[in-house]
């Protein structure tokens, strides 16, 4: 049986999905057989395996990051948010209705065993298994129902490195808080602490490393720098770098409250603009409605906001408007659903687009390629959608049943179009916008972050381990 390595955070956001790769890309170099694992991961980022199940982005990047074929055993259970109370279940790679039916607590003793067996036929598989938690294992009030962090680190008998966000402050409180809310057998699986994201001389930490090591017997075995260095994350993190807008212009991207998919977006750089006003959305060159995991509810919002009258009016300027998946269906003319998918009903679009949807009680999830009639281009892509949608005869379908435009507003169900470099430089040329300097590939982002990393943590401490 394989071994595993646990990475955890004291909180969200400690930069987990980040290291996981890290530490996936690494071993890969090395030589070893990894895969990634996460047992629980809740996010409306997902992706599409090439067996055309669906799984969570971070994973998927991981997976990447190990060279191999990402798998669903890596992402059991995703869970997608709908609204603050309810999140959608997807089991190995397919929504689960009676899942999501089931309360929070109601569904550990039904997801646990999916987790144990995904778990345990891939540490048969691999030499290591790299293995993300999720938030903090200090959250006591969910220990009876947690399926993600100690309880995996119990299930493999993982060592676990604890990774707090050095850059937010408070880390060594972090540190020794979680420690302390631990159970004994949890904390002698700890084996070493990691300041993530540190900016300055390591060598003025000392000795607060020394300190924490007296209070817990746990060593820091890493402090890792800042990278500016960007990944596809669960959270699209690039949405917290806001450009400033200068005379060049922007895209503005409506940031929908259920937004699903953020990453897709990172090829447009600073060029990018998350806007929930009409007033932030002046002067932009292009508009993007991006996918939702609740689109009517999404839809609502962007009406009681006014951005759905400010993308009309921009529309009708001949400024380029693009809609992506449920932003496609936003610009059409209905949005049904009959199967209660998202609790019912027909609610009026923005009649942007001459287009009806439905949507359907089964998910479309597969990878996909494409011609496009308008450019010529062969695109490739991802599909994750309930919506099955029919043109009238005020659109022209570029693609069929997956592109279609009118005048300066296009429509697409087709995930990762803008990350097909030749179709962003046309949609940017559209808008009279010259390119961002390109993202290097993402096989060469994590062989660089791997460098980084490894000169950053304690490694033969950390070989140690395996």
């Amino acid at each position: 049986m394989g071994k595993a390595i646990m990475i955890q955070g004291c909180t969200s956001s400690a930069g987990k999905s980040y290291l996981t790769a890290a530490l996936c890309r690494i071993l890969a170099n090395e030589g070893v057989r990894v895969a990634p694992f996460k047992a629980q991961n809740m996010s409306n980022n997902a992706g599409v395996t090439p067996a055309g199940l669906e799984m969570g982005r971070a994973q998927l990047v991981q997976a990447q990051a190990a060279r191999v074929i990402p798998d669903v055993r890596m992402n059991p259970v995703l869970l997608k948010p709908e609204a603050d109370t309810r999140s959608q279940v997807v089991l190995l790679g397919r929504a689960s209705a009676e899942l999501t039916a089931l309360g929070w607590r109601e569904r550990k003793p039904h997801l646990w065993p999916h987790v144990q067996t995904a778990l345990h036929s891939l540490l048969d598989q691999y030499d290591v298994v790299v293995i993300e938690g999720a938030g903090s294992p200090a959250e006591v009030n969910l220990r009876e129902s947690d399926i993600v962090n100690m309880r995996v680190a119990r299930e493999a008998g993982a060592a676990v490195l604890l990774a707090a966000d050095i850059d937010r402050g408070g880390a060594f409180a972090h540190l020794l808080g979680t420690w302390h809310c631990l159970t004994p057998e949890e904390r002698a699986l700890m084996k070493g602490f990691i300041l993530n994201r540190f900016r300055g001389d390591a060598r003025l930490l000392s000795p607060a490393p020394e300190w924490l090591e007296e209070q817990t017997g746990v060593p820091t075995v890493g402090v890792v720098p800042m990278l500016d260095i960007p990944l596809p994350e669960e959270d699209g993190f690039w949405t917290e770098k806001q450009p400033v807008g200068g005379e060049e212009g922007f895209v503005a991207i409506a940031r929908l409250p259920r937004v699903s998919n953020l990453d897709e977006f990172a090829p447009l750089g600073l060029l990018a603009r998350w806007v929930t006003t009409p007033a932030e959305m002046e002067g932009a060159r292009a508009i993007i409605l991006p996918g939702s995991k609740s689109t009517a509810a999404d839809l609502n919002w962007l009406q009681a906001c006014g951005l759905a009258a400010a993308v009309t009016r921009a529309a009708h300027a001949g400024v380029l408007v693009l809609g992506i998946c449920g932003g496609l269906q936003m610009l059409g003319q209905t949005l049904s659903d009959p199967h209660g998918v998202e609790g019912g009903g027909t609610v009026p679009g923005l009649g942007l687009l001459d287009l009806v949807t439905t949507l359907a009680a089964d998910k479309t999830t597969r990878l996909t390629t494409l011609t496009d009639a308008e450019t010529g281009l062969t695109l490739s892509g991802y599909e994750i959608h309930h919506g099955q949608t029919r043109s009238g005869s005020g659109v022209q379908e570029l693609a069929p049943e997956l592109l279609w435009r009118a005048g300066n507003v296009r429509g697409t169900y087709l995930h990762g179009l803008l990350e097909n470099p030749a179709y962003l430089e046309r949609f940017l040329g559209w808008a009279g916008l010259a390119s961002p300097a390109g993202l290097d590939s993402l096989d060469a982002r994590l062989d660089a972050i791997a460098t980084r990393v490894r000169a950053s943590l304690d490694w033969n401490f950390i070989e140690g381990l395996l």
